[in-house]
This record gives structure tokens, C-alpha cells and sequence, in this order.
């Protein structure tokens, strides 16, 4: 998975259609991630003595990643990534970045 935690993303499908939001967890065996305040679900605590009040809690859920697109931070455009192997000099070991495909920048 090319998301990680951290990347400003826009969602393309569901509810928050449009909407972008920060990745606060990335789930890479089920391909899914939760994105800061978007896609929220509300849990109904009851009460648990006399007297308390019940709760309602607001929480991000997960989403599928392919239903995010990475926000590049260069140019502020929804892109796809793609990768560049720079190779390691004097037997260090090779990097790999992941870039925008439509400025062709580097993505941190």
C-alpha cells in the first residue's frame, strides 16, 4: 500500500465525497485507513449508574484505500504515485521514493 500515515488525501467515494483529511492510521492487510475527521461514526454509550448521563461518541472510521487519492504537496492536485530507485553508491543499499505522476516530485 503507497498511503501512509500522515498523507493528505481526498475521498472519492461515500459520504464524504470531496472532502480531504489527514491519514491517522493505515491498516495495510486489510488496505484500509482512517482519515482525521472524516467518515465519522457515532457510538451510543448508556449510562452505568444512577444518576450519569449516556454519551454519544464521535469517532473516525475506517475507509478503503482505494476510495482515497494522495493529495500531492507540491502542486495540490489529487495524483497517483509512482516510484524512482535511486541506486546506492559504493555498495549502500538503494532508495526508493515514491512521486507524484503529474508534477513528478518527490512525496515525504
Amino acid at each position: 500500500m503507497s498511503i501512509k500515515k500522515g498523507d493528505k488525501v481526498k475521498i472519492l467515494a461515500g459520504k464524504d465525497n470531496g472532502k480531504t483529511g489527514k491519514v491517522l492510521q493505515v491498516m495495510p492487510e486489510s488496505g484500509r485507513v482512517s482519515i482525521e475527521g472524516l467518515n465519522l461514526l457515532v457510538k451510543h454509550l448508556r449510562p452505568r449508574r444512577a444518576g450519569e448521563k449516556g454519551q454519544r461518541i464521535e469517532f473516525p472510521s475506517f475507509i478503503n484505500s482505494s476510495n482515497v487519492a494522495i493529495v500531492c504537496p507540491k502542486c495540490g492536485k489529487q495524483t497517483r504515485l509512482g516510484a524512482k530507485i535511486i541506486k546506492g553508491e559504493d555498495g549502500k543499499k538503494d532508495q526508493k521514493f515514491r512521486i507524484c505522476k503529474k508534477c513528478g516530485e518527490t512525496i515525504e
